[in-house]
């Protein structure tokens, strides 16, 4: 066997491969491509929770880690698991995932690249025959987008041991629970603490992902190391006032739901930006919905993020004051109710400086910083251990849109880069 400290990260040798070069860049996109035929939709890409898409995901993804070397296996939450042996029962565990679910009309790279990256990591280093000095587990969550059940994160708590009871009864739009649903998956319920990692077995957690914004491509940079991720809160909001004619009732009598919610919106937006979060209302309804009728009623979402949780909760602070003026100006009035809460983390310094050391093994010598936006499993996994994330260049920024895109040369780096983190943390040990 081969030690970490004699390897030089890069992809393994087309003449040790019968036919095309196994865990490369082009292998790993070609993979991106199959994975998108396994949806519920024709002509668009989505792979919820429990489904029969993500059963075939589970397959396919299972094979593929045998290829690599892992022991394949879906754990007692419907992750799909890949496990490489270290060299002692009691080593410690390096943890690198990133989530296998995807949003309605999704892309193709969110999540599915990094899962599909730490695959072709552990197959590489299992082809130079390296020895490493921990464990390796590869996992591609199963829920992180939440598309199902409207609760992020259900995959990576469940290993983190962060489970809840209470998500039981959470129901799809087809008023199926969580927990009929987990049945027919063929999961057990009371088995579900099984997913769960020891908190003193595991060293650490690495994710590769889409940047899903634009600064790296406005740097003029393929890489990125993340800093930290912002925290996020979810509402469902609803302005109550009262239906009418939309003839009959002149406008100082009127009580418009959906006026009072569309002044909302617009302060959402101001609040937000003066004070450095980000609000986005993403989902808007109008009641009773018909063209001659006032609304008397208006359901709408808010997703709120920031850089810290005082900042994101103080500018939830100023929302309600701003929706209580308007309430009291338009005679309605105003409900919210929480749907998420995910705190704000920061990566842990060890293992951000092994993806320092991996994107500057590329070339980069001083690496673009960036904080994370966008939510990740990494949050969840933040509460077993220390977390740190390679952002990798999309066209334009886009993501969660069927136009999200990588190019191949990008990719080629990241592999490289995200087989040197791992190498620079084994080195740690020898």
């Amino acid at each position: 066997m081969t030690s970490p400290a004699d390897i030089v990260p890069g992809p393994v040798s087309p003449e040790d491969a019968d036919g095309p070069v196994p865990f490369s860049a082009a292998e790993i996109l070609e993979r991106c491509d199959i994975l998108a035929t396994h949806s519920s939709r024709i002509g668009a890409i989505e792979r919820s929770y429990l489904t029969a898409e993500h059963a075939r995901t589970n397959w396919t993804v299972g094979e593929w880690m045998a290829e690599a070397g892992l022991e394949p296996w879906q754990d007692a939450a419907g992750n799909q698991r890949g496990t490489l042996a270290g060299p002692e029962d009691d080593a410690p565990v390096l943890m690198l995932a990133s989530h296998l679910d995807t949003v309605p009309g999704a892309g193709r790279y969110d999540g599915i690249l990094g899962t599909l990256m730490a695959i072709a990591v552990v197959g590489r280093l299992s082809a130079k025959g390296v020895e490493l000095p921990f464990g390796i587990e590869v996992l591609g969550f199963a829920d992180e987008e939440g598309t199902r059940f409207g609760r992020t994160l259900l995959g990576s708590c469940a290993v983190a041991g962060a489970w809840q009871d209470s998500w039981w009864d959470l129901k799809d739009a087809q008023g199926i629970s969580l927990r009929t649903a987990f049945e027919a998956f063929g999961l057990d319920p009371s088995r579900i603490e099984e997913a769960a990692l020891p908190r003193e077995q595991v060293l650490g957690y690495l994710e590769a992902h889409i940047e899903q914004g634009p600064l790296l491509e406005d740097a003029g940079r393929a890489l990125g190391v993340v800093t930290g991720i912002m925290g996020a809160r979810r509402f469902d909001l609803t302005m109550i006032g009262e239906a009418g004619h939309a003839g009959g009732m002149p406008y100082g009598r009127r009580r418009d739901g959906l006026l009072g919610a569309s002044e909302l919106v617009t302060a959402i937006e101001e609040l937000s930006r003066d004070n450095g979060a980000i609000g986005t209302v993403g989902r808007m309804q109008a009641f009773p919905g018909a063209a001659n009728v006032i609304p008397g009623r208006a359901e709408f979402s808010l997703d709120l993020r920031a850089e810290t949780d005082a900042l994101r909760d103080h500018v939830w602070d100023l929302i309600q004051e701003r929706a209580e003026k308007i309430c009291a100006a338009r005679n309605l009035s105003f409900e919210a109710v929480e749907r998420h809460d995910a705190t704000a983390t920061v990566v842990g310094t060890r293992l951000a400086d092994a993806i320092r050391a991996g994107i500057a093994a590329t070339g980069d010598a001083e690496p673009l910083e960036l904080l994370s936006k966008a939510g990740h499993d990494a949050m969840a996994v933040a509460s077993l251990t220390d977390y740190a994330m390679l952002f990798v260049r999309c066209g334009g920024g886009i993501s969660h849109h069927r136009d999200e895109s990588v190019i191949e040369a990008d990719v080629a780096l990241a592999l490289d880069a995200f087989e040197a983190a791992v190498l620079d943390l084994a080195r740690d040990f020898c």
